[in-house]
């Protein structure tokens, strides 16, 4: 009969088992994915009675989309987007649903996380039972996506009840507001494993505000100067306006899939680098 090596002897059946088929159906990452649920269940559990949070920063982009399309919209009038004109309230709604998007995910990933990491020492907790540090930076990856598709479907509702869309495609801004909010869950979940304290958000509010204003949400790209808009392209705001917009104007270009891909590889390097970052920091 033949004897395993000292190596493979001391190492769980599971884990040996694992390492001879491929690693994606592998019952670890089945398992981890299981118990990343757990996770969403928790947060799900802790705001039941919070919800007035969870619901409050679908108000800011919802009062600008009112506002403008209230005053600005007779003011500006049609804005031109690839040779054809488009209403000024049909230009901006999009790039605020991307904004809501980000909303959504941004503030439960940084100030959520950071309460978590550093105050009520919840991942301490967590790590202490099966769950491991992949499985939370998953599950609060998730719980942020879940937030940021809230926001972005009912920004949609309301964008659809003024009659601010403009073709039927704009179903498809759905799933691309969803990439939005993964790019920015990761994103935020990675830079908040690197604060030390409170006064360190203030790097988040001063990333979030240019974003938002230098997005091509209320001007297009371009009134910009030429080096202004290399930089501006560069950004992953500007990435989901463009997408939703091109959506839901029903333009549709290969570069619509450059921008897809660029948010989605925003999302992954951004998750690789939490659950990275949480094992050094939680794990001995």
């Amino acid at each position: 009969m033949r004897r395993e090596s000292a190596g493979a002897v001391g190492r769980p059946l599971t884990a040996r088992w694992s390492a001879s088929i491929p690693l994606r159906i592998t019952p670890t990452a089945v398992l981890g994915t299981r118990r990343a649920r757990r996770v969403v269940e928790r947060n799900i559990w802790v705001y039941r009675r919070g919800w007035m949070y969870l619901v409050s920063g679908f108000f800011e982009p919802f009062f600008y989309l009112l506002s403008i399309g209230v005053g600005l919209n007779r003011l500006v009038g049609a804005i031109p987007v690839a040779g054809r004109p488009v209403a000024y309230t049909a230009f901006v709604a999009p790039g605020l649903l991307a904004s809501a998007a980000m909303n959504g995910a941004i503030f439960d990933s940084t100030f959520n996380i950071f309460f978590k990491l550093k105050i009520a020492k919840t991942y301490d907790a967590i790590l202490s039972t099966p769950l491991g540090a992949a499985d939370v930076a998953l599950g609060e990856l998730v719980w942020a996506l879940l937030r940021g598709g809230l926001y972005s479907g009912a920004f949609m509702c309301v964008m659809a009840g003024l009659g601010y869309t403009v073709s039927p495609w704009v179903i498809l801004c759905f799933p691309s507001a969803l990439v939005v909010s993964f790019a920015f869950a990761a994103a935020g979940m990675a830079g908040t494993t690197y604060m030390r304290s409170w006064q360190d958000f203030d790097m988040v509010s001063l990333a979030i505000i240019p974003l938002f204003l230098f997005s091509a949400t209320f001007f297009p790209l371009t009134v910009y100067p030429g080096w202004l808009q290399v930089v501006v392209e560069c950004t992953p705001l500007y990435q989901g306006v463009a997408l939703l917009r091109g959506f839901d104007l029903g333009m549709f270009n290969w570069a619509l899939l450059g921008h897809a891909l660029y948010l989605a590889a925003t999302g992954v390097v951004g998750l690789g680098i939490t659950a990275r970052r949480l094992a050094k920091i939680l794990l001995p």
